[in-house]
């Protein structure tokens, strides 16, 4: 028992030796003895790399590069909803007519009016004949000097007259004179159709922005090109549909002067953006008796929820806030015959929103007694125009048109390019010249701006007016503070002050705000704040020894945000020109949206009980000047703002041919066919129509204001001809309200003192 005992004893000793050695041997690695005070000095922990990223390891917003489109989809499905219930609530046919009125008037309302219909001077610039049929090539005038090309194809063969069809095209750039398309056009023709196709906007002989030096546009090609003037056309309150819809419903007026077509037989078809305006023009002109839009008829809810929103052309502004969708264009025209084609695997749309669309629509048909004239033809293939749509094309043409004949397909002679280029140079800008879409849109812009002029001589009046169209136009939605909330995801010690990382919920609490809040360091209980915002994104100027250092060293809490669309939030979840075209369809804007999220981050400083909510300013740089000009117009609680590198006006944007805000270099493209990515983040749907930037600026007197390095469209710094011209007006509101508050600069070199000057 003794012997045991003894085991036992010497075993724990060794064991407890053992620990003691160890602990002994981990204390000389990380510590040392100090001699002067014989007392153990432990090494401070490595320091830690800084990750600014306030959405670091947070699971409820893991893909903030959806953030912004995901916001602006749940509004649209707001807006689709109450369609819904309209919708179900038609039973008869009378029902299904009130609601066509009722589309029409505000398909009318969205669109405009169309110019008033003068002489079409058509010219026939040459005729190709080849095996059945002969080709005149034309150029009409459905503006007086401004010019579109076309090929007219006439069947050999016409008893009496023939129907006739308005054949428009997506954005190839030879347009009609791709193989795929003459193929087809050719067969109809075969079969005894008459067909008119013409050049979209932008493509084939009608580029807008002709450069005779690369022969090709100076923009990019097609889908460039719609979307660098549809965004002019916007800031006008235009949507540029209108000018696609104008070409075909003039290119129907040219056809019925036509001895051989039969005026009621006229057919419209097109693929792709061609489905776009075929869809149009269907809805709007009633001489269209058989359409066939192929592969973009697509109800706007899958659109967005799947694809997202095309080009500039495909959507009208505020289109779906007024409750108009693509269903309805269907739906205006029944009953008469419509065929829609889809391809299953479509890269840019729903084939689900294609049959969505068709058994909708199917109610108002079957209202009419017409069910089988709506029908929809798939098949298992990317974004095409395959053998089996194209045999149905035929076939329905055929059959309402009350033709007969077999539709299959048959090899044609095929015409060259060169046989199908209508003018002498192959470009109207070369050949007659005349006036571009940019033209048109200018034209009505200046009216717009003789309207501002005039609203401005009654500054207390205008500048009242502006604050309400303001709110309403960008689409700004007044921040609810119940629904507000902030969230810290960590911080970091600096020298001197702290760097907070925080999260403030944003509309609806679907988003957050990113904010780094810095806090100096120091005993004053009430501190004056500034917030921070750079169209790079809030860690731009946030490492240590730059800018934003340099005012919390002052005394300042600094607010560095990211609003929703900016830095961490950026939209990637498609392309660039997708989150702006979302909000023009349902009445918002990035800019709008912005400013909201602004004044929230001003709300989060007001309750912090380390700030003085009397004194509360902000800075911008940029495209995000134009957030925080819009802010501060509609909340006073920004006490001052200082812009650097804002753009001057959106009348300088519309009034010149050539701008590059919200235009992107496409990494590693030096190539001219896609050079850039056009985007409309910083643009205000019909903006124009009722304020410009100076009138915000007018709408902050007393309250100091410092514009340093104004831009103009081309984000070059503005000229002092066009700073006299655009600024005359908030010039003359500080003289009479706040004379010496409205600094204009060149440029800044002491940032810390234009804050300092500010607060005083």
């Amino acid at each position: 028992m003794k012997i045991k005992f003894q085991k036992i004893f010497w075993g724990k000793l060794k064991s407890l030796l053992l620990l003691l050695c160890i602990i002994l041997i981990t204390e000389s690695l990380y510590a040392q003895t100090d001699s002067t005070t014989n007392k153990v000095k432990v090494d401070p922990p490595k320091k830690e790399e800084e990750n600014l990223n306030v959405f670091q390891q947070w699971i409820k917003w893991n893909n903030p590069g959806s953030l912004a489109l995901n916001h602006l989809t749940r509004q649209a499905e707001v807006y689709y909803k109450i369609r819904d219930k309209q919708i179900d609530k038609l039973k008869t046919k009378n029902d299904w007519l009130k609601r066509q009125q009722v589309v029409k008037n505000k398909l009318k309302e969205l669109i405009g009016n169309f110019p008033k219909k003068e002489a079409l001077n058509p010219e026939i610039t040459g005729i190709i004949q080849k095996e059945g049929y002969r080709i005149e090539k034309i150029i009409y005038e459905p503006v007086p000097g401004y010019y579109e090309t076309g090929c007219l194809y006439i069947p050999d063969k016409i008893n009496g007259k023939a129907p006739a069809i308005l054949n428009v095209f997506g954005h190839d750039q030879a347009s009609f004179r791709e193989e795929y398309y003459q193929v087809i056009i050719t067969n109809l023709v075969k079969k005894g159709m008459i067909v008119f196709a013409i050049d979209p906007l932008g493509q084939g002989e009608h580029v807008q922005y002709y450069d005779r030096e690369i022969k090709f546009s100076a923009i990019g090609y097609s889908v460039i090109e719609h979307c660098y003037f549809g965004n002019v056309c916007f800031l006008a309150g235009v949507s540029s549909a209108k000018h696609f819809i104008w070409d075909g419903i003039r290119a129907i007026d040219y056809l019925l002067t036509r001895s051989e077509v039969d005026p009621e037989n006229i057919g419209v078809t097109g693929f792709s953006e061609g489905g776009t305006v075929t869809s149009y023009l269907m809805a709007l002109d009633d001489r269209v008796k058989v359409a066939i839009p192929c592969s973009w008829p697509t109800a706007y809810r899958r659109l967005l929820e799947m694809k997202g929103i095309g080009d500039a052309e495909t959507i009208l502004i505020h289109g779906l806030a007024k409750g108009i969708t693509f269903e309805d264009l269907l739906e205006v025209r029944s009953p008469k015959p419509t065929l829609m084609t889809f391809t299953s695997r479509d890269e840019y749309l729903s084939l689900q929103g294609a049959r969505d669309a068709l058994r909708e629509a199917k109610k108002v048909y079957s209202a009419f007694g017409k069910e089988d004239n709506l029908e929809l033809v798939e098949d298992d293939y990317k974004h095409w125009m395959t053998p089996k749509i194209r045999l149905a094309m035929y076939a329905f043409f055929q059959k309402h048109f009350n033709m007969t004949g077999n539709p299959a397909e048959e090899k044609t002679d095929l015409p060259t390019v060169k046989e199908l280029t209508v003018t002498p140079t192959g470009q109207i800008a070369t050949y007659k010249g005349g006036k571009m879409v940019f033209d048109l849109n200018k034209k009505e812009s200046e009216k717009l701006g003789e309207n501002l002029e005039q609203s401005r001589r009654d500054i207390a009046k205008h500048l009242i007016k502006v604050k309400i169209k303001a709110r309403e136009i960008s689409g700004y939605a007044t921040p609810s503070p119940d629904k507000e909330g902030a969230f810290i995801n960590g911080r970091y010690q600096r020298k001197g002050y702290t760097v907070e990382l925080d999260a403030i919920l944003g509309e609806s609490g679907d988003y957050a705000i990113l904010v780094l809040l810095f806090k100096p360091d120091d005993s004053l209980v009430k501190h004056p704040a500034v917030v921070y915002l750079h169209s790079k994104g809030k860690i731009t100027d946030a490492v240590p020894g730059g800018e934003i250092e340099e005012l919390v060293k002052q005394g300042y809490v600094v607010a560095a945000a990211d609003v929703l669309g900016m830095g961490e939030t950026k939209h990637t979840s498609g392309r660039g020109h997708q989150d702006g075209y979302t909000a023009v369809l349902i009445g918002r804007s990035m800019v709008g949206i912005q400013a909201g999220d602004i004044i929230r981050v001003v709300n989060y400083l007001k309750s912090r009980s380390d700030v003085n909510p009397q004194k509360i300013g902000a800075i911008a740089f940029n495209e995000m000047c134009l957030a925080l000009l819009h802010a501060a117009a509609f909340d006073s609680s920004i006490n001052h703002i200082s812009l650097i590198g804002s753009l001057i006006s959106y009348q300088s944007v519309i009034m010149n041919r050539f701008y590059r805000i919200g235009i992107t270099k496409r990494p590693g493209s030096d190539d001219y066919w896609h050079p850039y990515e056009v985007d409309f983040t910083w643009g205000i749907a019909s903006v124009l129509t009722a304020y410009d930037l100076p009138d915000l600026m007018g709408c902050l007197a007393p309250r100091k204001i410092v514009l340093a390095g104004l831009i103009d469209s081309m984000l070059e710094p503005a000229s002092t001809e066009l700073i006299s011209k655009e600024l005359e007006f908030p010039r003359s509101v500080y003289a009479k309200r706040a004379p010496g508050n409205l600094k204009i600069l060149e440029k800044i070199d002491d940032l810390n003192a234009i804050v300092k000057w500010s607060f005083e």
